[in-house]
C-alpha cells in the first residue's frame, strides 16, 4: 500500500513537472494538456485530504496516548495515602507538573468524547487531592501568634461601688501608647509558601479558584478563632455584656484593649500578607476579608455592647481608651479593607461602633459631673480631713488628662453652654454659687491648648467646691468647718501644682485658689482663737473671784488644746 502511494506521488511530481514547463514555454494549451491538469489537481487534492487525515489521526493518537500517561501518573498517586508534600517539594511539584499537562490537554481538545470525560473525571479527582494537600499544608506549617509584638496601657484599677468611696489613687495610670508602625510576621513557615502558591496557582488556572480559597479561609479562621480563645476573648452576646457587673468588664475591656491592638496592627497585617504571598494581592483580597470579618465584628460587637451600658463614672477611662485605640488604629483599618465591597462594610461597622464610644464617653464625662453635684452627705466627715468625695474627684481628674487631645476633641464636637452648665441638684448645692465660679472662669483667659476640656474642668472643681460649702454645714463647731474647707482646698490646690492638671487649670486658677485658702485660713484663725481672747480678758468690774478666774482660765486651757487639735492639716 506505501509502495503504491509512493509510486502515485512520483507520477503526480512528473506531470507536474511537465505541465510547468509547457506553462513557462508561453505556448497555449491543448486540449489533451488542459484535461491532464484538471486530472492532475483533482489527484493533488485527494493527495491533500488524505495526508492531512492522516496527520490527525497521527496527532489525536498521540495526545491520547501522553492523556492516558498523564491520568495514569495521577491515579497512581492518588491511590497512595501518603500526603504528597511530606515526600518534598519535588514530588508534590511532579504531580502538580502531572495535573498542569493534562489541563493543557484538556483544552486542547479531542475528538474522541470518551477519552475526554475520563480527563474531566481524574482533572476533578487531581483537584480534591489538591485541596486535602493545601489544607494539610496550611494547618500543619502554623506558627503561634502570641501578644508579645503589641504594647498597651499599664493596668489601672477602677473598683466598683459607692461614688467617691474607691480608692482614687489606683486611678492614676501612665500611658505607654506606641506609634503606629506595620509589623509582619511569619503566620505559617515560610519555607511552604512558595508550594502553598504552586499548588493555588494550578487550582485557580483549572478553574477551582473558589474551591482554593475557601479552604484558606476556613483554616486560617480557624487559626484567628484558636487565638482568641486562647487569650480569653469569648463571644459575648450585647446582653451578655450588659449583665456584667463592673470587675467582670474591666477584665473584659482590658482583654479587648490588648487583643484589638495587637489584631490590627500585627495579625491582620501580617494575614494580609501573607494572602498576597499565596494568591496574588487581586484574589487574595477576598479570602482576606473572608477569613477575618467573623473574628473583627466579635470585638467590634463587645465594643457596641460597652458603649449602650449605664454612663458610670467609674467606666470613663475605660471606654476613653477603647475610643482611643479605636481611632488610633482607623487608619490601618482603611487600608486593610479598602479593596472590597465587604472591606467596605466592615469599615462602615467598625467606623460606628468607633462613634458610640466616643458618644458614651462624652455623655459618661458629663454624667460624672452630675454625680458630683447630687453627692449628699447625711454626716459631718469625721475631723475635717479631705472628704473621699474630693480624693476622688482630683485623683479623677489627673487620670482624665492621660486622655487630655482625646477627650478634649470629643468635648469640643458637642460643646455648648448647656453641656458646661449642667445645673446641680437645688437640693445639696446653692445654684448661684456655681454659676458666679463658671462666670467668673468663663471671663478669665482660659489656657489655649485643650479649650473645651479646660471648661468642663473649671465647671467640676466648681460643683465640687459648692458640694463641699454644703458639706462644711454639717458641722457645729465653726471652726472645724473652716479646717474642713481648708484641708479639702488645700488638696485640690495641691493636686492641680502637682500634676498635669496645672497646664490644664492655668495660673490664673491657681491664683484664685491659693486666694481662697488664705481666706479660709483667716476665717478659722478667726473662730478658733477669738473665744479664747475672750476668756482671757480681764475682769473690768473686779468683782470676780479667784474661783471664777481659776474656771475662765481652765476653761481657755481646755479651748487652747481643743484648737490645736483642729489645726489644719493635723
Amino acid at each position: 500500500m506505501g509502495e503504491f502511494e509512493l509510486d502515485r506521488e512520483e507520477k503526480l511530481i512528473t506531470a507536474a513537472n511537465y505541465l510547468v514547463h509547457e506553462l513557462r514555454s508561453g505556448k497555449s494549451l491543448t486540449r489533451n494538456a488542459k484535461k491532464a491538469l484538471e486530472s492532475l489537481l483533482s489527484e493533488l487534492s485527494r493527495v491533500v485530504v488524505v495526508n492531512s487525515e492522516d496527520d490527525n489521526r497521527y496527532e489525536e493518537d498521540e495526545i491520547k496516548t501522553r492523556l492516558n500517561a498523564v491520568c495514569e501518573k495521577i491515579m497512581t498517586r492518588e491511590a497512595d495515602e501518603t500526603m504528597i508534600w511530606d515526600l518534598g517539594s519535588e514530588a508534590g511539584n511532579e504531580f502538580l507538573d502531572a495535573v498542569n499537562e493534562l489541563r493543557v490537554l484538556i483544552d486542547g481538545g479531542t475528538t474522541e468524547e470518551v477519552s475526554l470525560r475520563k480527563a474531566h473525571d481524574v482533572l476533578q479527582t487531581a483537584m480534591a487531592r489538591l485541596e486535602d494537600e493545601f489544607k494539610h499544608l496550611l494547618s500543619e506549617n502554623k506558627l503561634p501568634f502570641e501578644l508579645e509584638h503589641a504594647s498597651f496601657r499599664s493596668d489601672l484599677v477602677l473598683e466598683e461601688g459607692s461614688f467617691g468611696a474607691a480608692s482614687t489613687e489606683d486611678l492614676i495610670i501612665g500611658s505607654s501608647r506606641r506609634n503606629s508602625e506595620e509589623i509582619v510576621i511569619d503566620l505559617i513557615r515560610p519555607e511552604v509558601i512558595s508550594d502553598l502558591k504552586s499548588i493555588a496557582t494550578t487550582m485557580i488556572a483549572s478553574g477551582y479558584d473558589r474551591e482554593c480559597l475557601q479552604v484558606c479561609t476556613v483554616v486560617r479562621k480557624e487559626a484567628l478563632d484558636e487565638f482568641l480563645y486562647d487569650h480569653e476573648v469569648e463571644k459575648l452576646s450585647i446582653e451578655d455584656v450588659l449583665k456584667m457587673d463592673w470587675a467582670t468588664l474591666n477584665t473584659n475591656i482590658k482583654k479587648w484593649v490588648r487583643v484589638m491592638r495587637s489584631i490590627v496592627q500585627v495579625y491582620l497585617v501580617s494575614e494580609k500578607s501573607l494572602n498576597d504571598q499565596i494568591f496574588g494581592e487581586e484574589s487574595s483580597v477576598t479570602c482576606f476579608v473572608d477569613t477575618v470579618k467573623a473574628p473583627v465584628m466579635q470585638l467590634l460587637n463587645f465594643g457596641e455592647a460597652v458603649s449602650l451600658g449605664p454612663r458610670q463614672p467609674e467606666k470613663l477611662l475605660r471606654i476613653l481608651e477603647m475610643y482611643e485605640l479605636a481611632s488610633e488604629l482607623l487608619p490601618e483599618i482603611d487600608v486593610l479593607f479598602s479593596d472590597s465591597q465587604l472591606g467596605s462594610s466592615l469599615r462602615g461597622e467598625y467606623r460606628e461602633v468607633m462613634r458610640r464610644l466616643g458618644e458614651c464617653a462624652r455623655a459618661t464625662f458629663l454624667e460624672f459631673k452630675s454625680a458630683i453635684a447630687s453627692d449628699v452627705s447625711s454626716h459631718p466627715f469625721p475631723g475635717g480631713a479631705v472628704h473621699p468625695l474630693t480624693n476622688y474627684v482630683m485623683n479623677y481628674l489627673m487620670a482624665l488628662t492621660d486622655f487630655s487631645q482625646t477627650l478634649d476633641s470629643l468635648l469640643m464636637e458637642h460643646d455648648d453652654v448647656e453641656y458646661l452648665s449642667i445645673p446641680p441638684s437645688p437640693d445639696v448645692i446653692n445654684p448661684a454659687m456655681v454659676v458666679e465660679e463658671e462666670s467668673a472662669y468663663e471671663n478669665s483667659s482660659l489656657p489655649e491648648k485643650f479649650l473645651a476640656m479646660t471648661k468642663h474642668f473649671y465647671s467640676i472643681t466648681s460643683v465640687l467646691e459648692a458640694n463641699l460649702e454644703e458639706k462644711a454645714k454639717l458641722y457645729r463647731d465653726v471652726s472645724l468647718r473652716h479646717i474642713f474647707l481648708l484641708n479639702n482646698m488645700h488638696y485640690m490646690t495641691r493636686k492641680v501644682l502637682k500634676s498635669e492638671l496645672k497646664h490644664i487649670f492655668g495660673d490664673k486658677w491657681n491664683r484664685k485658689h491659693a486666694w481662697k485658702f488664705q481666706q479660709q485660713a483667716t476665717e478659722y484663725e478667726r473662730s478658733t482663737w477669738l473665744p479664747v481672747l475672750s476668756f482671757l480678758k480681764d475682769d473690768t468690774s473686779g468683782s470676780g473671784s479667784k474661783l471664777a478666774a481659776r474656771e475662765r482660765f481652765q476653761d481657755s486651757t481646755l479651748r487652747l488644746r481643743k484648737c490645736t487639735r483642729r489645726r489644719p492639716g493635723g
